[in-house]
């Protein structure tokens, strides 16, 4: 008995002495913001832009001295316009990689799909641009962990109504969108609600849906409906474009007027040439023709390191990413409930795309900007509220 427990007494020295020279758990050397947007799939021209100026932003806070003494390190995740691989990759990067806060996804469906992994969770992810709805909220709560940067639809169909009626002095319109899509149908149905209320009539609406590329016999029923003098397309650019370059050429000469989703590098080559882009209206986030100057210094800071011109998706990512920062500096330390409670309580945040706070809905609150193309450039930008 006794060689017994002095066996035992020398192994309990023994791994003490182990556990006192064991090293200190390692404190994180780097700050880790996930970024969950569609770098591949039909949603890529969107996701793309968001990751570049992510990008920079983070470059530029690093840069600086980074955040609370810590560098930023982005952990890119591609959603590849997939809802299982966005959810996928949500879990990924809050179970395993160890983020703060996740950034993503760039379009509606991808980010409703992580959602609930970011309540499950507890980490906050935002969304630069997913526009429905229902992406902070199940229509009855607010989801606690997620918010947006950018608009909601509802939003941006009051908007453009409004636009329509008020500033084009349009009264007869066309509604055309794809049946595919909430995104579209949404704000179908609002600009049809709000224009309505403006005085303005609803002569016909169609529908499509997005495999759909001729859309011809959609607008030759529309000719036949009777006079009209504006044409709102709830719809991307990948589609957008078709239809104007398809209007154009059947005589149809009226304003087009869209959503944020016509704003793409590839609008002018879909609508068949920049001399179809004229009198095209469509809501966005920002604009270059601002003469604020953190919006010039982003411009030539965005344009010197990708050699592109920034969208409003990058805009948005860009605001994203800074007011993370601001969150994370305001928490105190890098704990995601405690950013999360920061970032809620966010206010009057300078950014790019306006002075913003959230709502209780977790929706911003500011104003939206309507651009005006000319041979398809932007031309003019005019500030519009609901």
């Amino acid at each position: 008995m006794k060689r017994i427990l002095a066996l035992v007494a020398t192994i309990v020295l023994l791994v003490s002495g182990l556990t006192a020279c064991a090293p200190a758990a390692e404190v994180a050397e780097t700050i880790k913001i996930g970024l969950n947007v569609e770098l591949t799939g039909e949603a890529a021209v969107y996701g793309t832009p968001e990751k570049l100026a992510a990008e920079l932003a983070v470059k530029e806070i690093n840069a600086a001295g980074g955040v609370l003494g810590k560098q930023i390190e982005l952990v890119i995740y591609d959603t590849k316009t997939d809802t299982a691989e966005s959810t996928s990759n949500a879990t990924k990067l809050m179970t395993e990689d160890g983020v703060v806060a996740v950034i993503g996804a760039a379009i509606s469906g991808t980010t409703m799909a992580a959602a609930p992994v970011a309540n499950q969770y507890q980490v906050p992810m935002i969304t630069p641009s997913g526009s429905n709805a229902l992406v902070t909220n199940d229509g009855s709560a607010v989801y606690p962990f997620v918010y947006r940067a950018c608009f909601i639809d509802p939003f941006q169909g009051l908007v453009l109504a409004n636009f329509a009626a008020d500033n084009l002095g349009k009264t007869k319109a066309v509604v055309l969108g794809s049946s595919s899509s909430d995104y579209a149908k949404d704000l179908a149905a609002i600009f049809s609600e709000q224009f309505a209320v403006k005085g303005g009539t609803v002569v016909a609406t169609e529908y499509y849906t997005d495999a759909d590329t001729d859309f011809s016999a959609i607008l030759t029923k529309v000719q036949a409906a009777g006079e009209f003098d504006v044409v709102f397309v709830a719809d991307y650019a990948v589609r957008a474009g078709l239809i104007i370059k398809q209007a154009r050429e059947a005589g149809i000469v009226v304003p087009f007027v869209g959503p944020d989703g016509f704003e793409s590098p590839d609008l002018v080559e879909l609508a068949g040439g920049a001399a179809n882009l004229n009198d095209v209206y469509f809501s966005t986030h920002f604009s270059a023709l601002s003469e604020d100057q953190k919006v010039q210094d982003f411009i030539a800071n965005y344009t010197a390191e990708t050699g592109e011109a920034p969208s409003a998706l990058s805009a948005l990512a860009y605001d994203t990413v800074y007011m993370l920062k601001a969150a994370i500096e305001a928490a105190g330390e890098v704990d995601p409930v405690k950013v999360n409670t920061a970032l809620e309580a966010l206010k009057d945040f300078p950014g790019i795309t306006g002075t913003i706070s959230f709502d209780e809905w977790h929706n911003p609150v500011k104003s939206a900007i309507v651009v005006q193309l000319v041979d398809g450039v932007q031309a003019a930008a005019t500030v519009v509220n609901p």
